[in-house]
């Protein structure tokens, strides 16, 4: 065997075994390109939604942290209220097109039950809920749908939670009654 055959033979070596090493190496790194860039998708719609929140605590007249709808607002409170649930919509659809996918990763599972847990949380309100049809002109189509189902869901959970809470209310408001006076006929 020549020194040529020997060098010939060598690289067939290397690009047989080299070949598939880098074409896994090269896939390998784009798949943590694109992890990175989810990560970093998701920290700056955390960071916008941390925004939204500190709008929210500079109107505390409107009780937007709490589940019920805000009573009795002013025409200006209402309006106030109007453009946060329109930002907050604004940022949900941002928050499903671009990190809400029919095949997720484990971890971009884990990424959107955070986003998924804030639209459940807003559309428990029922002032949120009542608004979403107005909200929701304009807005992409399959997240519109999304969160209306969403809207759903909470919509009866509420009616169920709060029919819980009147059983247990009157459960607790019975056993706090004081004890029936059978002989006085009281």
């Amino acid at each position: 065997m020549s020194f040529l055959d020997v060098w010939q033979w060598l690289a067939n070596l290397v690009t047989f075994f080299g070949l598939p090493l880098a074409i896994y190496t090269f896939m390998l790194e784009q798949r943590k390109e694109r992890e990175n860039e989810d990560e970093e998708v998701y920290q700056l719609l955390s960071d916008a939604y941390i925004d939204f929140l500190k709008l929210v605590l500079e109107h505390p007249d409107l009780k937007l942290r709490t589940q019920a709808a805000t009573p009795d607002l002013t025409e200006e409170q209402h309006e106030r209220m109007m453009v946060l649930f329109e930002i907050l919509i604004s940022l949900f659809e941002r928050a499903y097109l671009t990190a809400y996918n029919d095949r997720m990763t484990a971890q971009q599972r884990r990424r959107w039950h955070s986003w998924d847990d804030f639209m459940r949380e807003w559309c428990r309100r029922t002032d949120f809920r009542m608004t979403l049809p107005s909200l929701l002109q304009g807005e992409d189509p399959d997240f519109a749908d999304y969160i209306r189902q969403l809207a759903e869901e909470e919509s009866v959970n509420c009616v169920e939670d709060c029919l819980l809470g009147a059983v247990a209310t009157s459960h607790v408001q019975v056993e706090n009654a004081p004890p029936h006076d059978t002989r006085n006929g009281l």
